[in-house]
């Protein structure tokens, strides 16, 4: 699946992705691709490049440590490159979006903890992941509901359940 909108590249580090879904790389291709087509008046003008690494806690957690001085793995990291008002742009050349970097033992222990399939998690912080690379946060509340709302459309056309449900009834 390839157009000269988007260069989309998926990084296997962790076996254990390929292992538990055989067609992981395909299916993180598709749901980046289906969170950049969500929203075309904020994403970037162009053609888009990005990276999606299937790694593991340890690189995770050290990227972690590295760049946002939390010891500790995460489910998923997003560098967004527009975020670097330093970084290159080349007319002609697709824009940088940036970095999604998925941890594979939190994201399969968070998954069966929540009672959640392993794929309906991972679809939700690749696209969770990708929409930060073009501009979405949650940092503030209205910001998180407009995030949140986004992902939760996003994940019905694919027939998986608001991962917030759960989470707004405690509200």
């Amino acid at each position: 699946m390839t157009d000269s909108l988007y260069d989309i590249a998926v990084s296997l580090e962790c076996p254990a992705w390929a292992e538990a879904l055989p067609d992981v790389a395909e299916r993180v291709e598709r749901l980046a691709r289906l969170a950049l087509d969500s929203c075309p008046e904020d994403r970037p003008d162009g053609a888009l490049e990005l990276s999606l690494v299937l790694a593991d806690d340890d690189t995770v957690r050290a990227l972690n440590r590295d760049w946002r001085g939390k010891d500790a793995p995460t489910n998923v990291l997003s560098f967004a490159a527009l975020d670097d008002d330093e970084a290159p742009v080349v007319e002609g050349a697709p824009l940088l979006l940036g970095d999604v970097i998925l941890a594979w033992e939190t994201v399969a222990a968070e998954a069966a903890d929540q009672g959640k399939a392993l794929a309906d998690h991972l679809a939700h912080l690749v696209i969770h992941g990708v929409l930060h690379l073009i501009g979405f946060d949650h940092q503030e509340e209205e910001e998180a509901a407009e995030m949140e709302a986004l992902e939760t459309r996003l994940l019905a056309t694919l027939g998986i359940a608001d991962p917030y449900r759960d989470e707004d009834q405690g509200r």
